[in-house]
């Protein structure tokens, strides 16, 4: 099993620490999808990290789907309750940080921009979805 990551990605990271709390072997494979020629745009149609690759060649990509596909190969702990009242609220959880990362993403980028070209709006209205989901 192979996973395509690229090591600044919360998202990635979030896959890692699944699989690693699961004891599931992975060859872990690092490919910048920013970068012209990146091997992920091949494999996803987004063009996103992370993407696992599985025994059988078909490539899962986005997090959560790729967790809710490793829930199925038997391997304990589980992570994701059966029970749908549970199951809603660890989704729930689960979207709540995606959102918080990728606000934080969004800063990042910002940041990274030109400084006259920055929006402070922009920044201010990221930075409020990440206190509004830490807290």
């Amino acid at each position: 099993m192979k996973l395509i990551i690229a090591k600044p990605s919360p998202y990635a990271r979030k896959v890692r620490i699944v699989l690693h709390e699961k004891g599931i072997k992975f060859e872990e494979q690092v490919d910048l999808p920013w970068s012209p020629g990146a091997m992920v745009s091949n494999i996803n149609p987004l063009g996103k990290v992370p993407v696992l690759i599985p025994g059988d060649g078909n490539p899962i990509y986005e997090s959560s789907v790729i967790i809710e596909s490793l829930e199925t190969f038997g391997n304990e702990p589980k992570l994701i309750p059966i029970e749908p009242i549970r199951r809603v609220r660890v989704r729930q959880i689960e979207a709540l940080a995606d959102g918080i990362a990728d606000a934080v993403v969004l800063i990042t980028i910002e940041k990274h921009r030109v400084k006259m070209a920055q929006s402070i709006d922009w920044i201010s209205r990221q930075q409020t979805k990440i206190d509004a989901g830490i807290a």
